[in-house]
């Protein structure tokens, strides 16, 4: 096996636990190498580091495999992989839909693979990894006998390795579709032409940490529960009997919406209606379909237009609003009130795409993230909550926060923090590999000041 051998000033990053080696941490080679090979790793005295693969035409030219020897990445290597992998997820997370391969933090740099019952949805974005697909394909047919196996490689960043974008079935038959179970709801996921793999499990626990906030919001209506005719039932300030069985839920706005699965979850911990928007119609139809496949139809109203907009209509709309009721002299009451806008929810839920995929659009992306979080914590009725998260690395987590604290600054809010979370079990994280700690995941109380 060729070696690699690493710089002597270079920081000490692979013994920490990080498994990338870039270019210019390398001080030479030893051996002829084909891109792809899996190679030594050595310190600039000859210690060995490790056994990882090699791609001289791309800046992170190792990706460390193992602090050991690895022989070879053939069928054998990856079904013991793949057996670590079901092991994890069999004891922390359990079903038959989670994140089963997680790149780095599962020893298996540059894959990524999806279950979706009997189907999996593979993604490989490295040389190394493409290299081996006969084999990482295989040794998934040993260890979990799917029906199918779907590829999704059509990321950008395959093209960093030299290489295309690929999709297309690489192993029995895909259907488009496939229903798979989330926190007891039912979920239709399109692993063909769905963001990423088709879903984004990361937020699983996530999604149900909003159960707390979806009741409790009756007495704000004037409803409270009093003895009729020897039963408790929930009477209006009227002296109504209230028949609505979610008297006392939450309204709730889903931004970004993508497979409606916070709208989902909304709904099956009580939520009395939920708006659900997204940008795209295709992701609108499929929350649709998704809220009709588990019966909530009646709650949820469907809204197909850019969050920022719809967001910032709103408010303009709840300003007006307020100045009418002041009744100002500036106010001329001749001029109708904007249609659509001046609404406001018990639950505002932000959860958008990333908006900095590299550290140069982090300025734009603050701003992106002031402006969402500003504009939802002014749309969150008194007392209320935000639900709010960044997918972007580059948006680190003291910074997030810090940005959504000037937004409550500017919107003259003070926020209580309820929930701090970050991915869920299936998205382990490897300590001294900050590239996967992305997800951050906030809940807000929200007053006034």
């Amino acid at each position: 096996m060729a070696k690699v051998i690493l710089d002597k000033n270079r920081k000490k990053r692979l013994e920490e636990g990080h498994p990338w080696i870039y270019k210019s941490e390398i001080a030479g080679t030893e051996g002829a190498i084909t891109p792809g090979d899996l190679v030594e790793v050595t310190d600039h005295r000859g210690k060995p580091l490790g056994t990882g693969y090699y791609n001289e035409n791309s800046q992170i030219t190792v990706r460390l495999l193992s602090h050991g020897v690895v022989e070879e990445m053939d069928e054998r290597f990856f079904a013991s992989r793949f057996r670590d992998c079901l092991r994890h997820r069999d004891r922390f997370v359990g079903g038959d839909a989670y994140r089963l391969v997680y790149g780095e933090a599962d020893f298996l740099p540059g894959l990524i693979v999806d279950r979706f019952a009997d189907i999996l949805v593979v993604q490989i974005l490295t040389l190394g990894m493409d290299r081996r697909r006969d084999e990482i394909v295989s040794a998934l047919v040993e260890v979990l006998s799917p029906a199918g196996i779907y590829e999704r490689s059509d990321v950008s960043v395959r093209l960093l390795e030299g290489l295309e974008e690929t999709t297309g079935v690489l192993y029995g038959e895909c259907p488009r579709h496939v229903t798979v179970s989330e926190n007891g709801l039912k979920l239709k996921v399109d692993i063909e032409q769905g963001q990423k793999t088709g879903y984004f499990f990361d937020q699983r626990e996530n999604r149900a940490s909003i159960a707390p906030l979806m009741t409790g919001w009756g007495e704000r209506s004037g409803i409270e529960l009093q003895d009729v005719e020897g039963t408790r039932r929930p009477v209006n300030k009227n002296g109504k009997v209230v028949d609505f069985p979610y008297w006392d839920g939450a309204t709730v706005l889903e931004c970004f919406s993508h497979t409606g699965s916070f709208t989902l979850h909304a709904c099956a911990y009580g939520a009395k209606k939920v708006t659900c928007l997204d940008i795209s119609a295709h992701a609108i139809e499929s929350a649709r379909e998704n809220v009709s496949l588990n019966g909530f139809d009646d709650r949820v109203e469907f809204v197909v237009a850019d969050a920022f907009d719809y967001l910032r209509e709103n408010v303009k709309g709840l300003e007006e609003r307020k100045r009418r009721s002041e009744g100002t002299s500036k106010v001329d009451t001749s001029v109708p009130m904007p249609a659509g806008g001046g609404r406001s929810w018990d639950v505002v839920i932000l959860d958008p795409p990333a908006f900095a995929k590299a550290r140069a659009a982090v300025k734009g992306a603050v701003r992106g993230y002031k402006d969402i979080n500003l504009h939802g914590m002014k749309l969150v009725s008194e007392g209320g909550y935000l639900v709010t998260a960044s997918c972007s690395y580059h948006m680190k987590p003291d910074l997030f926060l810090d940005t959504i604290h000037e937004a409550a600054r500017d919107a003259g809010k003070t926020l209580r923090l309820i929930e701090w979370q970050a991915a869920g079990k299936d998205h382990p994280q490897l300590l001294g590999v900050e590239e996967g700690h992305y997800l951050k995941f906030a809940i807000f109380e929200v007053r006034s000041r």
